[in-house]
């Protein structure tokens, strides 16, 4: 370290010369020549070169060599000042001896100069060819106290370990720290060789008070110690990188050349040339293929060990097996389709045919943006099968995506390939596992989707399921465009209101019912027996069930929509069987409904609705449930109170309130119904629908209780093989609902001959089942009364 008054430093050889500009007029004796110094602070004891460069600097230098005079090192505040004037120096400086004075060859003048003592500037002489002033001596106290003392050991201790962390310390300098024995000097030394601003320099300097200057030292020397530290252990960790990576390099390359000496060929050669064919074999569009080109070239070029050189080869394999082109299309045979949907499912002709028409459109606008079909249905009446019914009879693979309790938007789009351990979505990994992109592709339950932090999976499935949009689908994982245009679509649910209504419009909605006992007995006898035959190892000549025992499983030990229960039943029973042909007891065995009990225990349904309704105000309601439809019965009775209406069965808002209208209807019509009026002040009605634990809710339920009511209160029951579904108005109206199709299904399952339906609710009337229409006389009620008319039984006379 060389610093000068023109803010440079240099060591140079050479004599000690005054030449310059000739001797001046003699100074006081008690003015101090002044070297003012750009980014130079000089303390006491140290010793420094300093390169002289301005003309009256240079004029001083001379001077005092020539009278063997002291100068004073002083800074000044703004280095750019070429020629300071007294208010431009600090009034803090240090007297110096000049140590020598050489001139070299090439005209730079350099001094050597040893400070002696801290200075005061008191004024400064005008009239002389450079700075001169007179000064004042500051002493250096020479107090020494126990905390000096320790100050003095801790900051010795601190420059010592300053130098051995520097990487070429000069043992001089070290000797010198050593043998310090006063505190002043050392804090002095300290402060001259430390690597800080010189306005930090300045204020040590001005710092004349020994333990403030102390401990001021010792805590910017802290400070460049961790500094050091730290460059020292980030230094040593890079060169370790550096190390093991020039190691690395070294021995790929031996081991490449020992390769090439045995006559081995580099299997990152040949690996990438077999990604190269691949690519060039999968007919990707141009911007994939670009895409995947670049990444093999960033793949080639690093390292085997690298961690993100397997990231890149998985993404390489995904796009390589990814069906790219499309296969040629194969003819769809409407009449082998419908032969296939006819093997496949019993039943469920309208659901069939518009089936046929989907694929007859198909067949005739390949290209066309066909509608995306949504089965909505009870659980177990054939949703999914009817997918695979479909890709059967357009001879295409079939895929099925689940969807119930997805609630991150990255099972359908897939994460981004920053993430350890990324993957396409459930819709890219759908197309490579069937591979082909016109597969047909189920989405199962896509009404059981949720919404979590990471986003709505169902926001996403807007441009999946948009024929507009999905001929560009972008998984995050990929990062390209993927055509699933071509992709046949199905979705299936069991609900419609959980679905948002944006998703919902892109679907075409083709409800499924619950099916009738003859429509459950016919698949029994068509698909169930035959697929449990095998499921259990037995075959048909070593087990018989026939249609009564089939009839009485459905009736006693099943009510459902769909017959997955059914289905599990008839495996009992036939495992059941099978322990019997397996331990050689029996080689034939013939079940009856009279077996059953023995098999599956007492039937777990029976028809009860004889008994709930042989008293007044007991009436069978039906209900609609995302299983499907169901009866339920209302309850009413009275008690001597004040005109209270009492409600329990863990009811809902709007049935409650169904309730409500329905006593505000009875009081209306008391007297057309031939009720004393006094009651409804001397009683309290109690209206109750069992299966407490289970919440119900909806209008439907408002004839039931209303014909309920009437009952009770007219001390007429209710005839036991009729139920009745309608919204009632206080004037008396029925009022049209929905699920029409499954309760009327429901009612004949229960054993139920008449029902009563809103008058607006004709229009239902095609789409209940056949067999239930005929099995079932139909009451078309408008008004409360015609409901009355047909649910009560006649007043009994004395």
């Amino acid at each position: 370290m060389v610093p000068s008054d023109d803010s440079s430093s240099v060591a140079a050889n050479g004599s000690a010369t005054a030449n310059g500009n000739g001797p001046v007029a003699s100074l006081p004796s008690d003015a101090l020549i002044l070297l003012p110094a750009r980014q130079l602070v000089l303390f006491p004891g140290l010793v420094m070169p300093i390169t002289i460069g301005r003309p009256k600097s240079i004029a001083a230098i001379q001077q005092a060599v020539r009278e063997q005079r002291q100068i004073g090192i002083v800074l000044q505040r703004e280095p750019g000042i070429d020629d300071p004037g007294p208010d431009d120096l600090y009034r803090i400086g240090t007297l110096a001896n000049v140590v020598r004075y050489i001139t070299a060859p090439d005209g730079t003048h350099h001094v050597i100069v040893q400070g002696v003592q801290r200075i005061r500037i008191l004024d400064v002489l005008p009239g002389t060819p450079f700075p001169t002033a007179r000064v004042a001596h500051i002493p250096e106290p020479d107090t020494r106290s126990s905390e000096i003392e320790a100050r003095f050991r801790n900051l010795q201790n601190q420059a010592l370990e300053a130098m051995e962390l520097l990487p070429q310390a000069p043992q001089e300098l070290i000797a010198a720290i050593q043998g310090a024995t006063s505190p002043a000097a050392l804090a002095d030394l300290a402060a001259g060789y430390m690597d800080v601003p010189v306005a930090e320099k300045q204020q040590i300097l001005e710092t004349v008070d020994l333990t403030a200057r102390i401990e001021r030292v010792s805590q910017l020397l802290a400070e460049r110690i961790e500094v050091m530290r730290l460059t020292q252990e980030i230094g040593r960790q890079t060169k370790v990188a550096l190390d093991e990576r020039q190691k690395e390099a070294v021995l790929r390359e031996q081991m490449a050349a020992i390769q090439r000496q045995l006559g081995e060929s580099d299997g990152k050669s040949e690996e990438v040339a077999e990604l190269t064919e691949a690519i060039a074999k999968a007919h990707m569009p141009a911007e994939v293929e670009a895409q995947a080109r670049k990444e093999l070239n960033r793949y080639q070029r690093m390292p085997e060990a690298a961690a993100e050189s397997g990231m890149i080869r998985t993404y390489l394999d995904w796009l390589i097996e990814l069906p790219w082109g499309l296969p040629e299309e194969k003819p769809i045979d409407i009449a082998a389709a419908r032969k296939i949907l006819d093997e496949d499912h019993f039943g469920l002709e309208k659901i069939k045919n518009r089936i046929v028409e989907y694929l007859a459109v198909r067949k005739l606008a390949p290209n066309g943006k066909a509608p995306i079909l949504c089965f909505v249905g009870p659980p177990g009446v054939g949703k999914t099968s009817l997918g695979q019914s479909i890709a059967r009879a357009m001879d295409r693979p079939f895929v099925r995506v689940s969807l119930g309790g997805v609630h991150d938007e990255a099972e359908i789009r897939g994460h981004r390939r920053t993430y350890v351990g990324a993957l396409p979505g459930n819709i890219i990994q759908a197309i490579r596992k069937a591979g082909t992109r016109n597969c047909v592709m189920m989405f199962d339950e896509i009404d059981k989707m949720g919404r979590g932090i990471q986003g709505d999976p169902s926001a996403a499935m807007l441009e999946v399921l948009d024929p507009e949009q999905n001929n560009s689908f972008r998984d995050n994982y990929l990062g390209v465009p993927f055509d699933l245009s071509r992709v046949v679509f199905i979705a299936t649910a069991n609900m419609l209101d959980t679905i948002p209504g944006p998703l919902r419009d892109r679907m075409e909605v083709i409800s499924l019912s619950g099916y009738t006992e003859s429509d459950k007995l016919e698949i029994a006898r068509r698909y169930l027996v035959r697929r449990q035959l095998e499921a259990n190892g037995l075959t048909a000549q070593q087990v018989e069930i026939d249609d009564d025992t089939l009839r009485a499983i459905i009736r006693g030990y099943t009510r459902e929509a769909g017959v997955r229960n059914l289905e599990r039943e008839i495996g009992q029973v036939f495992r059941h069987v099978a322990v019997s042909i397996a331990d050689g007891s029996a080689t034939h065995v013939v079940i009856s409904a009279d077996d059953l009990p023995n098999v599956l225990g007492a039937p777990r349904f029976e028809n009860e609705v004889a008994m709930r309704t042989s008293i007044p105000g007991v009436a069978t309601g039906l209900a609609w449930t995302p299983v499907g439809g169901d009866i339920l019965f209302i309850e009413a009775t009275r008690a001597p109170g004040k005109g209270g209406l009492i409600l329990t069965g863990q009811l809902g808002e709007v049935m409650r309130e169904s309730a409500q209208a329905a006593m505000t209807l009875v009081k209306n019509k008391a007297a057309s119904l031939g009720i004393d009026p006094k009651l409804f002040e001397t009683s309290d009605i109690h209206i109750h629908v069992p299966a407490g634990a289970t919440p119900k809710d909806g209008p439907s339920a408002g004839v039931a209780m209303f014909t309920a009511l009437a009952s009770l209160l007219t001390n007429r029951t209710v005839r036991s093989d009729t139920a009745m579904t309608g919204e009632i108005s206080l004037r008396g109206l029925v009022l049209p609902v929905g699920g029409i199709k499954e309760k009327v299904v429901a009612a004949a399952a229960a054993g139920i001959t008449q029902v009563i339906l809103p008058a607006r609710n004709r229009r239902d009337f095609e789409d209940i089942p056949k067999d239930a229409r005929d099995r079932l006389k139909f009451v078309w009620a408008d008004r409360v009364d015609d409901a009355i008319d047909a649910a009560l039984e006649m007043a009994e006379t004395t």
